[in-house]
């Protein structure tokens, strides 16, 4: 009698999961440490941007930590959060009312708008990893 061979469990470290988690843990990085300068050389010029950026740097951290140990549930809710972020904080803002910006400003333009665009593809990601066979099936 042959052996089926197992099939692996897709995971958020492989695949494109691994791009995610690079991307993640570039803007973790960048969003975090440019905020904590800010905040300690320049806090009083805008308080509430720069803590957006920390708050923003923050989550990238969790969302990386969680791609990168394949806790799907945690990915979820901090890519939502993520999301909710760019989208509110966005649409709230507008270049000319602020005097500085904030990584989710004006749609993460700053940045390429990659603030936007990550965390739809993290959200796929996720989604399609949701849909593929374990290995118990």
């Amino acid at each position: 009698m042959s052996e089926r061979p197992a099939r692996r469990t897709p995971s958020t470290r492989t695949g494109f999961g691994r791009v995610l988690v690079f991307v993640y843990g570039v803007f973790a990085l960048a969003a975090t440490a440019r905020a904590l300068v800010q905040l300690a050389t320049q806090a009083s010029l805008a308080p509430v941007a720069y803590s957006l950026s920390l708050l923003s740097g923050l989550v990238y951290i969790v969302a990386t930590w969680a791609l990168a140990t394949d806790r799907r549930r945690v990915a979820m809710v901090t890519i939502g959060v993520e999301l909710t972020g760019v989208l509110v904080i966005g649409t709230l803002s507008r270049p000319d009312d602020i005097d500085r910006a904030s990584v989710w400003s004006d749609y993460g333009n700053g940045y390429g708008f990659v603030p936007l665009v990550l965390p739809f593809l993290g959200l796929l990601w996720l989604w399609r990893l949701g849909r593929s066979p374990s290995s118990g099936e």
